[in-house]
């Protein structure tokens, strides 16, 4: 990776920790959303959403101490090795989700659970489309400024993230409009095949130089 001169390195740091701390910030507050809407409605793919926001939300903890490891720290060797602790654990997350959100939604399909329309959930999606957007493209410009795969793996969640606003705006939009309960699991289980792929991408990513 390209990175600029070490003396912009801490005005990237500080940029970095704001996004990262907006990341967790904002994913917290959609993570209650969703999951409350979710359980109004019986919703799996609000669900699996709003789990995801907190899975997000830890992801965005992870990146702030390592981050902060950099800023406290001078030795390189253990900068490196908090950075490839981190980015195991980011896309450890990442399966753990996947593998959630794919249980319970063929056990939703299996069960016939027929989630009710969520206004909430349709504007909490739509809005996330933009933010997740955003953010993805602001972490993968600091992540390749500072040469932190970490970083860059967090922001192939955050993308995730976006992909997740679209599925589940499209499964509950169809429910809604249209009454087709099935596109609400469905689309979660969607969801499950573009996170699977992130994740292996992130921990393929940690052999990068």
């Amino acid at each position: 990776m390209t990175t600029l001169a070490a003396a912009d390195r801490p005005r990237l740091l500080v940029r970095a920790l704001r996004l990262e701390y907006l990341t967790v910030g904002w994913n917290v507050i959609e993570g209650v959303i969703a999951i409350a809407a979710a359980l109004a409605a019986g919703s799996v793919a609000l669900l699996g959403f709003g789990i995801d926001s907190f899975v997000e939300s830890a992801s965005g903890s992870i990146l702030i101490w390592r981050l902060l490891a950099e800023q406290r720290a001078t030795d390189e060797e253990r900068i490196e090795h908090v950075e490839r602790r981190a980015q195991r654990l980011v896309a450890v997350s990442l399966v753990l989700l996947a593998a959630f959100i794919a249980w319970d939604s063929i056990t939703s399909i299996l069960a016939g659970e027929r989630p009710e329309p969520s206004l909430v959930g349709i504007v909490l999606a739509a809005v996330s489309l933009v933010v997740m957007w955003w953010l993805a493209r602001q972490k993968r410009r600091v992540g390749i400024a500072l040469g932190s795969r970490a970083m860059t793996a967090d922001a192939f969640q955050t993308d995730a993230c976006f992909w997740l606003s679209l599925f589940l705006l499209v499964g509950i939009g169809a429910n809604a409009l249209f009454g087709f309960w099935w596109a609400d699991p469905l689309a979660a289980l969607g969801m499950t095949i573009f996170i699977g792929r992130e994740a292996l991408e992130a921990w393929s990513g940690e052999d990068d130089d």
